[in-house]
């Protein structure tokens, strides 16, 4: 019995010594930084929200179509360069990835979900993000808990801990659909 309690002691202490090794190693972000948009390198402020889940990005005139029996979404991006100061305006046509009904106070909203690449830090990640006018709002982007989940450490009391740094040489992480997945399939999010 004794022999036991030591070897649970001893699995415990590595596990614990594991654990904080790992997070010693992990890059730490703010509620706020710097990300680009890929492939444009296209600055913006990101607000990491871990009250949401899925990742939103500004998007105008939104329009959904269809495309050789799919559903695909055209929308124009208007977002100040924060490296620039520019602005930056391009229309893009992508295949809806799934649709989105948010659940809030003010109602229900739908909105078009779209894989799109953004970098944080040296690491450009393959992210979903519905798409939704984000004008009247002080962050283009907001990344949530499938985005932050892939980063590392976030630190709620600082802002900027990190630069975008992707060249061409940048590690890619590509989206995996079978990650996280909600039970309600993702259909439905409260916000």
């Amino acid at each position: 019995m004794r022999g036991q309690s030591l070897v649970a002691a001893l699995a415990a202490a590595l596990l614990v010594f594991a654990t904080a090794s790992a997070q010693d190693e992990a890059e730490v972000f703010g509620w706020v930084e710097k990300a680009t948009l890929e492939p444009w390198g296209v600055e913006v402020k990101a607000k990491l929200d871990s009250g949401a889940l899925t990742s939103s990005l500004d998007a105008r005139d939104i329009e959904r179509f269809d495309k050789e029996g799919e559903r695909w979404v055209r929308f124009r991006l208007e977002l100040e360069d924060e490296a620039s100061g520019e602005t930056f305006s391009k229309t893009l046509e992508r295949p809806v990835y799934r649709r989105l009904k948010l659940i809030g106070a003010g109602g229900s909203d739908r909105r078009p979900v779209v894989l799109l690449e953004v970098c944080l830090g040296d690491t450009v990640y393959e992210e979903q993000f519905s798409l939704r006018d984000r004008g009247g709002m002080n962050y283009p982007m907001l990344l949530g808990r499938r985005t932050i989940g892939h980063l590392g450490l976030l630190d709620v009391t600082e802002t900027f801990l990190t630069e975008p740094d992707c060249g061409e040489d940048a590690e890619l992480v590509e989206h995996d659909p079978d990650e996280e997945a909600p039970p309600d399939g993702g259909k439905t999010e409260k916000s």
